[in-house]
């Protein structure tokens, strides 16, 4: 039976990647729920669909509306009864959260509450997706990878706010048992991605012979690191755990947690001056950079963030493909469609 699912944000980085997945991996329909702010870019969109014939472009149906309000019946109508709901849109900036937390608040609690609200009415649910992030642990002490039910802290009002919709998940499964799944990832990379961001950034400063900020310690001689994984392979585990079987392997519940909970995670840590490195020297480049020890000097931000994949691992999931060979294809096709850099 084909489905139809709703993806919030669905102009959104993310987003667009599991949209052109879904397109070539199944017959499903999609409402792409989106407001189109600074995160939303229907180009994207029109991005993948060049290589669609027309029927399959016809599968894809795009429908304003902003989270912070209620979806009122009208929209509903246009939303229509979806069987899977993917919530990706979310407020992600951490800067801009230190500065405007109320923000968040609005984006990442209310918007989540809202879409649960609503979810709640679909008579033919079968999973709601919640996407939440690395953040919510907080910084990671060397050696250590977050497992998916350990302990959250939130070390700024981002985190905060992604944890707080994560718990209003827990609460709706809880209350009114819904069919809920939370995923974590960090620092996900790939085509389309906002040119500010750390790896479309290095990209241009290297081929623009430009000298790169690269975060690191008080010592200004360790670099921050990270798990980066590309949203194919985000968009590809995420298929994976919708299609589990219902007998799977379930994590140990611990106080009676219901929700499945599950860490989408890279294949490699690397920290950001070596993966800058990588990127320069796929261009045939020499690196310039400056250490900055921005950590001390701005609270909410960690040097450290890291999950772990194993549990995924143990279901039969981890990327195909190794981070190095993602960012050299990143690097390539960057520099082939460089108006995504400008």
């Amino acid at each position: 039976m084909t489905k139809r699912v709703l993806i919030t944000g669905g102009a959104g980085f993310i987003a667009h990647h599991l949209i052109e997945t879904i397109l070539d991996q199944t017959d499903w329909t999609i409402v792409s729920l989106d407001r189109l702010d600074f995160s939303g870019n229907l180009n994207r969109l029109e991005d993948i669909m060049k290589k669609y014939d027309r029927d399959t472009k016809k599968r894809v149906e795009i429908v304003f509306h902003d989270l912070r309000a209620e979806i009122n019946p009208q929209t509903s109508g246009l939303i229509g009864d979806c069987q899977l709901v993917l919530h990706l849109a979310a407020g992600s900036h951490v800067d801009r959260s230190i500065e405007f937390p109320m923000e968040f608040v609005q984006d990442n609690v209310v918007g989540t509450v809202n879409l649960l609200q609503f979810a709640r009415t679909l008579p033919n649910l079968e999973k709601f997706v919640y996407f939440s992030t690395d953040e919510v642990f907080g910084p990671a002490p060397a050696g250590v990878d977050y497992t998916e039910r350990d302990r959250y802290n939130a070390t700024n009002p981002y985190s905060a706010s992604k944890a707080a919709g994560e718990e209003m998940c827990v609460a709706f499964e809880n209350t009114y048992n819904m069919p809920i799944i939370v995923t974590h990832t960090m620092n996900v990379f790939g085509e389309r991605q906002h040119p500010e961001k750390f790896i479309p950034k290095a990209i241009r400063y290297a081929r623009d012979d430009l000298t790169l900020t690269i975060h690191s310690d008080a010592t200004k001689t360790r670099a921050g690191s990270r798990h980066y994984v590309h949203a194919k392979d985000v968009s590809d585990g995420l298929m994976f755990i919708l299609n589990l079987p219902s007998d799977y392997k379930r994590v140990p519940d611990f106080g009676g947690a219901k929700i499945p909970k599950f860490n989408i995670v890279g294949p490699d840590e690397i920290d950001n001056l070596e993966l800058a490195r990588l990127i320069a020297a796929a261009q045939g480049k020499e690196l310039k950079y400056e250490m900055v020890d921005f950590h001390s000097s701005r609270p909410g931000h960690d040097l450290r963030y890291a999950l772990s994949g194993s549990y995924m691992e143990s279901l039969g999931w981890k990327p195909k493909i190794s981070l190095r060979e993602r960012i050299r294809g990143m690097v390539q096709w960057s520099l082939e469609n460089d108006k995504w850099l400008r």
